[in-house]
């Protein structure tokens, strides 16, 4: 018997959108709890 190998693209492109709102929000949540708009030597560029 053959082993049946399922991907569920749906639930992998929300776990990478999900991944990227957090590291969004982890910058925002830096910048409004120093009160700072440059925090680290890449607000700069």
């Amino acid at each position: 018997m053959g082993m049946v190998l399922n991907t569920n693209i749906p639930s992998i492109q929300a776990q990478r959108a999900l991944g990227e709102s957090r590291r969004e929000m982890e910058i925002a949540m830096e910048r409004l709890s120093t009160g700072s708009r440059i925090n680290s030597a890449g607000d700069d560029a």
